[in-house]
């Protein structure tokens, strides 16, 4: 497998959506109601949701390809400049592609860009019952704490997890 990894633009975004419209509701159908999959994933990857924050909120995008497929991508964005925190906040690889590699490379490429932008610490949040805590915890994170957070009438049952960048 020739996996490529690149920065997205907003060019980007309706490659990120069909992958994720094949990678939401596997993720999540077992932990979350029908009705929240819908609910979040319309609040985070429509099309004006995702140009915000690629242009406005400062969330750079990874993407990993294979002959021009996107098999995966990741997002990030600094917290806290004051201690240099970086958050992962989405990181997402196609179903047939999990256990390949893909999440990993992603994820390396994130903690590279992070520390040449002077980051210390990643963040990410993850639901408490998603399965992707052990790839999480094998790629050194670890739990910082739980957080119950609302959005729109519903809870993101969470742990907050963190890795530090050296």
């Amino acid at each position: 497998m020739k996996v490529n990894l690149r920065i997205a633009t907003v060019d980007d975004i309706p490659a990120i959506i069909r992958m994720q419209e094949q990678t939401w509701e596997p993720t999540y159908r077992e932990i979350l109601s029908r009705e929240q999959i819908d609910y979040m994933f319309d609040r985070m990857y429509s099309d004006s949701s995702l140009k915000e924050q690629m242009t406005q909120l400062g969330h750079t995008f990874v993407v990993a390809e294979e002959d021009s497929v996107v098999l995966g991508f990741a997002s990030f964005n600094r917290i806290d400049a004051t201690k240099q925190v970086y958050k992962l906040q989405k990181i997402y690889v196609l179903p047939g592609t999990q256990g390949s590699g893909v999440g990993r490379l992603l994820l390396d490429e994130v903690e590279s860009q992070c520390r040449e932008r002077g980051g210390q610490t990643l963040w990410l949040n993850v639901n408490r019952y998603n399965r992707a805590i052990t790839f999480y915890k094998r790629q050194g994170f670890s739990v910082l704490r739980e957080e119950d957070i609302p959005v729109g009438p519903y809870w993101m049952n969470d742990y907050l997890m963190e890795k530090a960048l050296e």
